[in-house]
Protein backbone atom coordinates (compact mmCIF):
# COMPACT_ATOMS: atom_id res chain seq x y z
CA UNK A 1 0.00 0.00 0.00
CA UNK A 2 2.68 2.35 0.63
CA UNK A 3 4.36 1.27 -2.98
CA UNK A 4 0.69 2.39 -4.35
CA UNK A 5 0.92 5.59 -2.15
CA UNK A 6 3.96 6.93 -2.93
CA UNK A 7 3.49 6.36 -6.84
CA UNK A 8 0.24 8.26 -6.50
CA UNK A 9 1.74 11.61 -4.49
CA UNK A 10 4.60 11.24 -6.85
CA UNK A 11 2.93 11.62 -10.95
CA UNK A 12 -0.29 14.00 -8.97
CA UNK A 13 -1.53 14.65 -12.54
CA UNK A 14 -1.63 10.57 -13.37
CA UNK A 15 -3.55 10.71 -9.90
CA UNK A 16 -6.34 13.43 -11.12
CA UNK A 17 -7.16 11.97 -13.85
CA UNK A 18 -7.14 8.37 -12.79
CA UNK A 19 -9.57 9.51 -9.90
CA UNK A 20 -11.72 11.21 -12.71
CA UNK A 21 -11.61 7.69 -14.75
CA UNK A 22 -12.53 5.88 -11.54
CA UNK A 23 -15.38 8.43 -10.63
CA UNK A 24 -17.01 7.91 -13.91
CA UNK A 25 -17.02 4.28 -13.47
CA UNK A 26 -18.72 4.41 -9.81
CA UNK A 27 -21.24 7.20 -11.65
CA UNK A 28 -22.06 4.63 -14.37
CA UNK A 29 -23.19 2.18 -11.18
CA UNK A 30 -27.13 2.15 -11.24
CA UNK A 31 -28.83 1.21 -7.87
CA UNK A 32 -32.57 0.71 -9.09
CA UNK A 33 -32.17 3.56 -11.20
CA UNK A 34 -30.24 5.99 -9.23
CA UNK A 35 -26.31 6.48 -9.77
CA UNK A 36 -24.52 9.62 -8.89
CA UNK A 37 -23.28 10.00 -12.52
CA UNK A 38 -20.32 13.29 -12.74
CA UNK A 39 -20.84 13.68 -8.75
CA UNK A 40 -19.48 10.51 -8.25
CA UNK A 41 -15.99 11.93 -9.23
CA UNK A 42 -16.11 14.11 -5.81
CA UNK A 43 -16.65 10.98 -3.77
CA UNK A 44 -13.90 8.96 -5.38
CA UNK A 45 -12.04 12.00 -5.31
CA UNK A 46 -12.58 12.32 -1.73
CA UNK A 47 -11.10 8.79 -0.90
CA UNK A 48 -8.30 9.58 -3.00
CA UNK A 49 -7.37 12.09 -1.39
CA UNK A 50 -7.27 11.30 1.98
CA UNK A 51 -5.18 7.67 0.87
CA UNK A 52 -2.86 10.05 -0.85
CA UNK A 53 -2.96 13.44 0.12
CA UNK A 54 0.16 14.52 -1.12
CA UNK A 55 -1.21 13.77 -4.69
CA UNK A 56 -3.50 16.76 -4.24
CA UNK A 57 -3.28 19.10 -7.38
CA UNK A 58 -2.98 23.01 -6.61
CA UNK A 59 -6.07 24.80 -6.26
CA UNK A 60 -5.85 26.74 -9.60
CA UNK A 61 -7.00 23.28 -11.14
CA UNK A 62 -10.48 23.42 -9.46
CA UNK A 63 -10.61 27.36 -10.11
CA UNK A 64 -9.55 26.67 -13.55
CA UNK A 65 -12.39 23.64 -14.15
CA UNK A 66 -15.04 25.89 -12.63
CA UNK A 67 -14.70 29.34 -14.35
CA UNK A 68 -14.81 26.97 -17.34
CA UNK A 69 -17.76 25.57 -16.61
CA UNK A 70 -19.61 28.94 -14.98
CA UNK A 71 -18.54 30.52 -18.39
CA UNK A 72 -19.96 28.03 -20.91
CA UNK A 73 -23.54 28.35 -18.88
CA UNK A 74 -23.43 31.87 -19.17
CA UNK A 75 -22.29 31.71 -22.41
CA UNK A 76 -25.57 29.69 -23.56
CA UNK A 77 -28.16 30.89 -21.76
CA UNK A 78 -27.62 34.78 -21.20
CA UNK A 79 -30.18 34.99 -23.88
CA UNK A 80 -32.85 33.00 -21.65
CA UNK A 81 -31.45 34.44 -18.30
CA UNK A 82 -32.60 37.97 -18.76
CA UNK A 83 -35.61 36.89 -20.23
CA UNK A 84 -36.46 35.24 -17.59
CA UNK A 85 -35.13 37.34 -14.84
CA UNK A 86 -37.23 40.32 -15.82
CA UNK A 87 -40.08 38.23 -15.81
CA UNK A 88 -42.73 36.98 -12.89
CA UNK A 89 -41.74 33.57 -13.13
CA UNK A 90 -37.98 34.42 -13.19
CA UNK A 91 -38.33 36.67 -9.78
CA UNK A 92 -41.16 34.22 -8.51
CA UNK A 93 -38.37 31.52 -8.80
CA UNK A 94 -35.14 33.88 -7.11
CA UNK A 95 -37.81 34.26 -4.07
CA UNK A 96 -37.85 30.46 -3.70
CA UNK A 97 -34.42 29.81 -4.10
CA UNK A 98 -33.66 32.90 -1.50
CA UNK A 99 -36.49 31.42 0.79
CA UNK A 100 -34.07 27.93 1.01
CA UNK A 101 -30.91 29.82 1.21
CA UNK A 102 -31.78 31.88 4.38
CA UNK A 103 -33.68 29.45 6.16
CA UNK A 104 -30.58 26.63 6.07
CA UNK A 105 -28.43 29.97 7.10
CA UNK A 106 -30.54 30.92 10.04
CA UNK A 107 -30.41 26.42 11.14
CA UNK A 108 -26.73 26.57 11.12
CA UNK A 109 -27.01 29.15 13.38
CA UNK A 110 -29.77 27.84 15.62
CA UNK A 111 -27.25 24.98 16.38
CA UNK A 112 -24.89 27.45 18.00
CA UNK A 113 -27.62 28.24 20.56
CA UNK A 114 -29.14 25.14 20.61
CA UNK A 115 -26.09 22.43 20.42
CA UNK A 116 -23.32 24.96 21.42
CA UNK A 117 -21.64 24.30 18.27
CA UNK A 118 -18.56 26.73 17.36
CA UNK A 119 -19.98 29.39 15.47
CA UNK A 120 -17.07 29.11 12.89
CA UNK A 121 -18.38 26.14 12.58
CA UNK A 122 -22.11 26.59 12.06
CA UNK A 123 -21.30 29.13 9.40
CA UNK A 124 -18.95 26.85 7.36
CA UNK A 125 -21.57 23.79 7.55
CA UNK A 126 -24.08 26.66 6.15
CA UNK A 127 -21.05 27.34 3.11
CA UNK A 128 -20.97 23.57 2.43
CA UNK A 129 -24.43 22.84 2.54
CA UNK A 130 -24.45 26.02 -0.66
CA UNK A 131 -21.16 24.72 -2.06
CA UNK A 132 -20.28 28.04 -1.79
CA UNK A 133 -16.98 28.96 -1.77
CA UNK A 134 -17.49 32.49 -2.41
CA UNK A 135 -19.33 32.68 1.42
CA UNK A 136 -16.70 30.50 2.76
CA UNK A 137 -13.71 32.80 2.10
CA UNK A 138 -15.08 35.61 4.60
CA UNK A 139 -15.73 33.29 7.15
CA UNK A 140 -11.92 31.86 7.12
CA UNK A 141 -10.47 35.63 6.60
CA UNK A 142 -12.50 36.71 10.28
CA UNK A 143 -12.87 33.48 12.27
CA UNK A 144 -9.88 31.51 11.26
CA UNK A 145 -9.91 27.92 10.34
CA UNK A 146 -13.16 27.00 11.87
CA UNK A 147 -15.11 27.66 9.12
CA UNK A 148 -13.05 25.61 6.81
CA UNK A 149 -13.83 22.52 9.25
CA UNK A 150 -17.95 22.90 8.56
CA UNK A 151 -17.61 23.44 5.39
CA UNK A 152 -15.42 19.84 4.82
CA UNK A 153 -17.94 18.33 6.42
CA UNK A 154 -21.03 19.43 5.02
CA UNK A 155 -19.74 20.27 1.21
CA UNK A 156 -20.05 15.99 0.22
CA UNK A 157 -23.97 16.65 1.66
CA UNK A 158 -23.93 19.56 -0.39
CA UNK A 159 -23.60 17.65 -3.85
CA UNK A 160 -25.20 14.24 -2.38
CA UNK A 161 -28.20 15.35 -0.44
CA UNK A 162 -29.72 17.62 -3.79
CA UNK A 163 -28.67 14.45 -5.55
CA UNK A 164 -30.56 12.01 -3.74
CA UNK A 165 -33.52 14.30 -2.72
CA UNK A 166 -34.31 15.01 -6.44
CA UNK A 167 -34.37 11.01 -6.96
CA UNK A 168 -36.72 10.67 -4.39
CA UNK A 169 -38.98 13.23 -5.33
CA UNK A 170 -38.86 11.74 -8.80
CA UNK A 171 -39.39 7.96 -7.13
CA UNK A 172 -42.23 8.80 -5.13
CA UNK A 173 -43.94 11.83 -7.00
CA UNK A 174 -43.32 10.62 -10.46
CA UNK A 175 -43.90 14.30 -12.12
CA UNK A 176 -44.46 13.95 -16.37
CA UNK A 177 -41.69 16.01 -17.51
CA UNK A 178 -42.90 17.08 -21.14
CA UNK A 179 -39.53 16.13 -23.35
CA UNK A 180 -39.55 18.65 -26.51
CA UNK A 181 -40.16 16.42 -29.86
CA UNK A 182 -36.50 15.80 -32.08
CA UNK A 183 -38.33 15.02 -34.86
CA UNK A 184 -37.38 18.69 -36.59
CA UNK A 185 -38.72 20.79 -38.98
CA UNK A 186 -42.31 19.80 -40.96
CA UNK A 187 -43.05 20.26 -44.29
CA UNK A 188 -46.15 20.25 -46.16
CA UNK A 189 -47.06 21.20 -49.39
CA UNK A 190 -50.61 22.81 -50.10
CA UNK A 191 -52.41 23.03 -53.39
CA UNK A 192 -54.14 26.80 -52.50
CA UNK A 193 -58.39 26.11 -52.75
CA UNK A 194 -59.69 28.90 -51.16
CA UNK A 195 -61.03 31.89 -53.07
CA UNK A 196 -60.31 34.02 -49.70
CA UNK A 197 -56.35 33.94 -50.39
CA UNK A 198 -56.62 34.06 -54.35
CA UNK A 199 -54.78 37.41 -55.50
CA UNK A 200 -53.55 37.96 -52.11
CA UNK A 201 -49.88 38.67 -51.35
CA UNK A 202 -48.29 36.12 -49.90
CA UNK A 203 -47.11 38.87 -46.64
CA UNK A 204 -50.64 38.68 -46.07
CA UNK A 205 -51.75 35.22 -46.04
CA UNK A 206 -48.86 34.45 -43.82
CA UNK A 207 -50.32 36.86 -41.21
CA UNK A 208 -53.58 34.72 -41.27
CA UNK A 209 -51.57 31.62 -40.61
CA UNK A 210 -50.22 30.99 -36.75
CA UNK A 211 -46.89 32.54 -36.24
CA UNK A 212 -45.05 29.44 -36.01
CA UNK A 213 -46.03 28.42 -39.71
CA UNK A 214 -43.69 29.77 -42.79
CA UNK A 215 -44.40 29.53 -46.58
CA UNK A 216 -40.61 29.06 -47.91
CA UNK A 217 -41.68 27.73 -51.52
CA UNK A 218 -44.36 27.75 -54.09
CA UNK A 219 -44.96 25.99 -57.61
CA UNK A 220 -47.07 27.58 -60.34
CA UNK A 221 -47.02 26.66 -64.42
CA UNK A 222 -44.96 23.65 -63.66
CA UNK A 223 -41.77 25.84 -61.78
CA UNK A 224 -40.92 26.01 -58.62
CA UNK A 225 -39.46 29.84 -56.60
CA UNK A 226 -38.77 30.60 -53.70
CA UNK A 227 -41.71 32.40 -51.32
CA UNK A 228 -41.19 36.57 -51.38
CA UNK A 229 -43.49 38.91 -48.83
CA UNK A 230 -44.52 40.51 -52.33
CA UNK A 231 -45.38 37.53 -54.58
CA UNK A 232 -49.20 37.55 -55.18
CA UNK A 233 -50.95 33.99 -54.97
CA UNK A 234 -52.88 32.73 -56.97
CA UNK A 235 -55.89 29.62 -57.50
CA UNK A 236 -53.59 26.13 -57.83
CA UNK A 237 -50.44 27.50 -56.42
CA UNK A 238 -48.59 24.63 -55.10
CA UNK A 239 -47.61 26.20 -51.36
CA UNK A 240 -44.53 24.81 -49.36
CA UNK A 241 -45.20 25.19 -45.96
CA UNK A 242 -42.75 24.62 -42.72
CA UNK A 243 -43.70 24.12 -39.25
CA UNK A 244 -42.21 22.06 -35.99
CA UNK A 245 -45.66 21.20 -35.24
CA UNK A 246 -47.54 18.61 -37.67
CA UNK A 247 -50.90 19.38 -36.40
CA UNK A 248 -50.29 23.00 -37.30
CA UNK A 249 -49.90 22.24 -40.83
CA UNK A 250 -52.82 19.85 -41.04
CA UNK A 251 -54.80 22.86 -39.56
CA UNK A 252 -53.38 25.22 -42.26
CA UNK A 253 -54.30 22.57 -45.11
CA UNK A 254 -57.82 22.48 -43.86
CA UNK A 255 -57.79 26.42 -44.37
CA UNK A 256 -55.63 26.58 -47.40
CA UNK A 257 -56.66 23.79 -49.95
CA UNK A 258 -55.54 20.01 -50.05
CA UNK A 259 -52.39 18.52 -49.53
CA UNK A 260 -50.34 17.90 -53.06
CA UNK A 261 -47.31 15.60 -51.97
CA UNK A 262 -44.43 15.79 -53.94
CA UNK A 263 -45.79 18.66 -56.60
CA UNK A 264 -42.68 20.54 -55.39
CA UNK A 265 -40.55 17.90 -53.86
CA UNK A 266 -40.79 16.23 -56.65
CA UNK A 267 -38.99 18.39 -59.41
CA UNK A 268 -35.45 19.97 -58.53
CA UNK A 269 -34.63 21.84 -61.23
CA UNK A 270 -35.43 24.95 -60.53
CA UNK A 271 -35.15 24.60 -56.58
CA UNK A 272 -33.00 22.01 -54.27
CA UNK A 273 -32.33 21.60 -50.93
CA UNK A 274 -29.12 22.34 -49.77
CA UNK A 275 -27.73 21.77 -46.14
CA UNK A 276 -24.40 24.04 -45.35
CA UNK A 277 -22.36 24.51 -41.89
CA UNK A 278 -22.17 27.87 -41.23
CA UNK A 279 -18.27 28.44 -39.93
CA UNK A 280 -17.22 31.77 -41.54
CA UNK A 281 -16.10 33.76 -39.19
CA UNK A 282 -17.37 36.99 -40.50
CA UNK A 283 -20.77 35.46 -40.34
CA UNK A 284 -21.31 33.67 -37.08
CA UNK A 285 -22.51 36.12 -34.44
CA UNK A 286 -25.02 38.16 -37.49
CA UNK A 287 -29.11 37.96 -37.32
CA UNK A 288 -30.28 35.50 -40.19
CA UNK A 289 -32.53 38.50 -41.32
CA UNK A 290 -29.26 40.40 -41.93
CA UNK A 291 -27.63 38.38 -44.37
CA UNK A 292 -27.85 38.80 -48.17
CA UNK A 293 -27.86 35.32 -49.75
CA UNK A 294 -25.33 35.58 -52.79
CA UNK A 295 -26.42 33.78 -56.22
CA UNK A 296 -27.73 34.13 -60.12
CA UNK A 297 -31.31 33.03 -58.42
CA UNK A 298 -33.05 33.89 -54.94
CA UNK A 299 -32.18 31.43 -52.18
CA UNK A 300 -34.47 31.15 -48.91
CA UNK A 301 -33.04 29.74 -45.30
CA UNK A 302 -35.81 26.66 -44.54
CA UNK A 303 -34.06 25.89 -40.95
CA UNK A 304 -31.23 25.96 -38.97
CA UNK A 305 -30.50 23.10 -37.14
CA UNK A 306 -28.38 23.68 -33.55
CA UNK A 307 -27.03 20.34 -31.71
CA UNK A 308 -30.08 18.26 -32.09
CA UNK A 309 -32.63 20.80 -32.36
CA UNK A 310 -34.27 22.13 -35.59
CA UNK A 311 -35.00 26.15 -35.53
CA UNK A 312 -37.68 28.26 -36.96
CA UNK A 313 -35.40 30.54 -39.73
CA UNK A 314 -36.60 33.91 -38.26
CA UNK A 315 -34.81 37.24 -39.27
CA UNK A 316 -34.28 37.33 -35.75
CA UNK A 317 -31.71 34.75 -35.02
CA UNK A 318 -28.25 34.86 -34.41
CA UNK A 319 -26.13 32.35 -36.60
CA UNK A 320 -23.82 30.64 -34.89
CA UNK A 321 -20.43 28.29 -35.37
CA UNK A 322 -21.32 24.91 -36.15
CA UNK A 323 -25.11 25.36 -37.46
CA UNK A 324 -26.45 23.69 -39.98
CA UNK A 325 -28.38 25.80 -42.52
CA UNK A 326 -31.36 24.16 -44.37
CA UNK A 327 -31.91 26.21 -48.06
CA UNK A 328 -34.01 25.92 -50.92
CA UNK A 329 -31.83 27.31 -54.38
CA UNK A 330 -30.57 27.01 -57.46
CA UNK A 331 -28.15 24.15 -57.81
CA UNK A 332 -26.02 26.44 -60.09
CA UNK A 333 -25.88 28.44 -56.70
CA UNK A 334 -25.05 25.84 -54.23
CA UNK A 335 -20.72 26.63 -54.97
CA UNK A 336 -21.22 30.22 -54.00
CA UNK A 337 -23.37 29.51 -50.96
CA UNK A 338 -21.11 26.66 -49.70
CA UNK A 339 -18.36 29.80 -50.00
CA UNK A 340 -20.68 32.01 -48.32
CA UNK A 341 -21.62 30.26 -45.29
CA UNK A 342 -17.99 28.39 -44.85
CA UNK A 343 -19.69 25.02 -44.62
CA UNK A 344 -16.68 23.73 -42.52
CA UNK A 345 -17.35 20.99 -40.19
CA UNK A 346 -14.60 22.01 -38.21
CA UNK A 347 -16.97 24.81 -37.57
CA UNK A 348 -18.57 22.62 -34.96
CA UNK A 349 -15.74 22.82 -32.44
CA UNK A 350 -14.47 26.28 -33.03
CA UNK A 351 -14.78 29.32 -31.38
CA UNK A 352 -13.18 32.98 -30.63
CA UNK A 353 -10.28 32.20 -28.06
CA UNK A 354 -9.99 36.23 -28.06
CA UNK A 355 -12.99 36.14 -27.15
CA UNK A 356 -13.57 33.41 -24.30
CA UNK A 357 -9.77 35.33 -23.13
CA UNK A 358 -11.55 38.77 -22.85
CA UNK A 359 -14.89 37.35 -21.18
CA UNK A 360 -13.05 35.74 -18.31
CA UNK A 361 -10.51 38.05 -17.90
CA UNK A 362 -13.18 40.42 -17.39
CA UNK A 363 -15.23 37.71 -15.03
CA UNK A 364 -12.48 37.50 -12.88
CA UNK A 365 -11.78 41.43 -12.69
CA UNK A 366 -15.53 41.30 -11.75
CA UNK A 367 -15.40 39.02 -9.00
CA UNK A 368 -12.53 40.64 -7.43
CA UNK A 369 -13.49 43.64 -6.88
CA UNK A 370 -14.93 44.49 -3.09
CA UNK A 371 -18.05 46.04 -3.56
CA UNK A 372 -18.98 48.11 -0.12
CA UNK A 373 -21.98 48.00 2.04
CA UNK A 374 -22.40 50.60 4.91
CA UNK A 375 -22.77 48.86 7.95
CA UNK A 376 -21.73 45.24 6.87
CA UNK A 377 -17.76 46.07 5.26
CA UNK A 378 -17.09 44.86 1.48
CA UNK A 379 -17.95 41.50 -0.95
CA UNK A 380 -16.97 39.71 -3.15
CA UNK A 381 -18.36 38.02 -6.07
CA UNK A 382 -15.02 36.06 -6.44
CA UNK A 383 -16.15 33.09 -9.50
CA UNK A 384 -20.03 34.11 -9.84
CA UNK A 385 -18.56 37.13 -11.65
CA UNK A 386 -17.38 34.83 -14.12
CA UNK A 387 -20.90 33.77 -14.81
CA UNK A 388 -22.61 37.32 -14.77
CA UNK A 389 -20.10 38.51 -17.54
CA UNK A 390 -20.67 35.57 -19.68
CA UNK A 391 -24.49 35.90 -18.80
CA UNK A 392 -23.94 39.28 -20.56
CA UNK A 393 -21.62 38.49 -23.32
CA UNK A 394 -24.14 35.94 -24.02
CA UNK A 395 -27.18 38.03 -24.24
CA UNK A 396 -25.00 40.25 -26.48
CA UNK A 397 -24.26 37.67 -29.02
CA UNK A 398 -22.13 40.20 -30.72
CA UNK A 399 -19.88 43.59 -29.69
CA UNK A 400 -18.02 45.30 -32.65
CA UNK A 401 -17.50 42.40 -34.61
CA UNK A 402 -16.32 40.66 -31.55
CA UNK A 403 -18.23 36.96 -31.49
CA UNK A 404 -18.94 35.72 -28.09
CA UNK A 405 -21.00 32.32 -29.08
CA UNK A 406 -19.26 29.48 -28.46
CA UNK A 407 -20.55 25.85 -30.75
CA UNK A 408 -22.97 23.89 -28.87
CA UNK A 409 -20.52 20.70 -29.22
CA UNK A 410 -17.77 22.94 -28.19
CA UNK A 411 -19.74 24.12 -25.00
CA UNK A 412 -20.60 20.69 -23.97
CA UNK A 413 -16.84 19.94 -23.63
CA UNK A 414 -15.79 22.84 -21.92
CA UNK A 415 -18.57 22.64 -19.75
CA UNK A 416 -17.96 18.93 -18.46
CA UNK A 417 -14.40 18.96 -18.67
CA UNK A 418 -14.31 22.25 -16.24
CA UNK A 419 -16.74 20.20 -14.02
CA UNK A 420 -14.65 17.19 -13.83
CA UNK A 421 -11.70 19.38 -13.30
CA UNK A 422 -13.28 21.48 -10.73
CA UNK A 423 -14.89 18.12 -8.93
CA UNK A 424 -11.73 15.91 -8.61
CA UNK A 425 -9.32 18.94 -7.73
CA UNK A 426 -11.60 19.72 -4.52
CA UNK A 427 -12.48 16.21 -3.99
CA UNK A 428 -8.28 15.22 -3.08
CA UNK A 429 -7.59 18.26 -1.47
CA UNK A 430 -10.45 17.93 0.79
CA UNK A 431 -10.20 13.97 1.44
CA UNK A 432 -7.90 14.36 4.50
CA UNK A 433 -9.67 17.26 6.14
CA UNK A 434 -12.95 15.06 6.01
CA UNK A 435 -11.62 12.27 7.41
CA UNK A 436 -9.78 13.91 10.29
CA UNK A 437 -13.49 15.98 10.84
CA UNK A 438 -15.23 12.95 11.15
CA UNK A 439 -12.90 11.29 13.26
CA UNK A 440 -12.60 13.92 15.92
CA UNK A 441 -16.63 14.85 15.94
CA UNK A 442 -18.26 11.75 15.25
CA UNK A 443 -21.34 12.19 13.34
CA UNK A 444 -23.41 14.77 15.10
CA UNK A 445 -21.57 17.52 12.69
CA UNK A 446 -22.68 15.35 10.09
CA UNK A 447 -26.12 15.03 11.69
CA UNK A 448 -25.96 19.05 11.62
CA UNK A 449 -24.82 19.20 8.27
CA UNK A 450 -27.94 17.08 6.77
CA UNK A 451 -30.21 19.40 9.02
CA UNK A 452 -28.64 22.29 7.21
CA UNK A 453 -28.99 20.99 3.89
CA UNK A 454 -32.54 19.73 4.19
CA UNK A 455 -33.19 23.61 5.14
CA UNK A 456 -32.11 24.56 2.06
CA UNK A 457 -33.76 22.22 -0.48
CA UNK A 458 -36.62 21.12 0.68
CA UNK A 459 -38.51 24.25 0.92
CA UNK A 460 -38.17 24.96 -2.70
CA UNK A 461 -39.32 21.84 -3.72
CA UNK A 462 -42.20 22.04 -1.33
CA UNK A 463 -42.85 25.68 -2.87
CA UNK A 464 -42.08 25.19 -6.50
CA UNK A 465 -43.88 21.66 -6.42
CA UNK A 466 -46.92 21.95 -4.40
CA UNK A 467 -47.65 25.77 -3.54
CA UNK A 468 -46.72 26.94 -7.00
CA UNK A 469 -47.42 23.89 -8.74
CA UNK A 470 -44.44 24.30 -11.47
CA UNK A 471 -42.98 21.67 -13.67
CA UNK A 472 -40.68 19.62 -12.49
CA UNK A 473 -37.92 20.44 -15.17
CA UNK A 474 -38.21 24.37 -13.70
CA UNK A 475 -37.86 23.07 -9.69
CA UNK A 476 -34.86 20.71 -10.47
CA UNK A 477 -32.91 24.03 -12.18
CA UNK A 478 -33.86 26.29 -9.12
CA UNK A 479 -32.76 23.27 -6.78
CA UNK A 480 -29.46 23.28 -8.66
CA UNK A 481 -29.20 26.94 -8.71
CA UNK A 482 -30.09 27.44 -4.98
CA UNK A 483 -27.48 24.87 -3.90
CA UNK A 484 -25.02 26.41 -6.25
CA UNK A 485 -22.80 23.05 -7.44
CA UNK A 486 -22.46 22.14 -10.67
CA UNK A 487 -22.98 18.45 -10.19
CA UNK A 488 -26.41 19.21 -8.89
CA UNK A 489 -27.10 20.20 -12.15
CA UNK A 490 -25.58 17.90 -14.09
CA UNK A 491 -27.41 14.79 -12.70
CA UNK A 492 -31.06 17.80 -13.20
CA UNK A 493 -30.25 17.27 -16.68
CA UNK A 494 -30.17 13.31 -16.39
CA UNK A 495 -33.40 13.59 -14.85
CA UNK A 496 -35.11 15.99 -16.84
CA UNK A 497 -33.41 16.14 -20.45
CA UNK A 498 -35.05 19.64 -21.53
CA UNK A 499 -33.32 22.80 -21.49
CA UNK A 500 -34.97 24.08 -18.28
CA UNK A 501 -32.85 23.30 -15.92
CA UNK A 502 -29.52 25.05 -17.22
CA UNK A 503 -31.83 28.17 -17.74
CA UNK A 504 -33.01 27.75 -14.18
CA UNK A 505 -29.48 26.99 -12.42
CA UNK A 506 -28.10 30.12 -14.97
CA UNK A 507 -30.85 32.43 -13.42
CA UNK A 508 -30.84 31.89 -9.89
CA UNK A 509 -27.07 30.61 -9.24
CA UNK A 510 -25.50 34.19 -9.58
CA UNK A 511 -27.94 35.90 -7.58
CA UNK A 512 -27.65 32.95 -4.60
CA UNK A 513 -24.14 33.53 -4.30
CA UNK A 514 -24.66 36.77 -3.16
CA UNK A 515 -27.26 36.34 -1.14
CA UNK A 516 -25.12 33.45 0.91
CA UNK A 517 -22.21 36.22 0.99
CA UNK A 518 -24.30 39.02 2.39
CA UNK A 519 -25.76 36.27 4.93
CA UNK A 520 -22.01 35.53 6.38
CA UNK A 521 -20.46 39.31 6.16
CA UNK A 522 -23.89 39.93 7.89
CA UNK A 523 -23.29 37.35 11.01
CA UNK A 524 -19.86 38.24 11.03
CA UNK A 525 -20.58 42.00 11.51
CA UNK A 526 -23.02 41.15 14.38
CA UNK A 527 -20.64 38.86 16.10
Amino acid sequence: MELIRAMLEQQPLMTLFLTIAAGYVVGELSIKGFSLGVGSVLFVALAMGWFAPKAAPAPMVGTLGLSLFLYAVGIQYGKQFFLGLTSAAGIRANMMAMAGVLLSGVVSLMFVKLAGLNPGHALGLFAGSGTSTAALQPAIAKLGNDPAVGYSVSYPFGVAGPILFLYLTLVFLKPKIKVPSESGMEFLEIVLLNPAFFGRRLSELAAALPAQVRIVALRREHHNQPATPDTLVAENDVLLAVCPNRSLLDQMRNVLGEAAPGRISGDRRDLDYLRVFASRPALVGRLLGDLDLPGEKTSVVVHVRRGDTDLEARPDLVLEFGDRVGLLANRKDFPTLRKFFGDSIKGTAEFSYISIGLGMALGFLLGAIAIPLPGIGTIALGLAGVLIVALIVGNQRRTAGLNWTVPLSANLVLRNLGLTLFLAQVGMASGPTFAATITETGFLMLGMGVVVLAALVLPVLVLGLFVFRMPFDDVVGIVAGATGNPAILAYSNRLAPTDRPDIGYAMIFPAMTIVKVLFVNIVLSLL
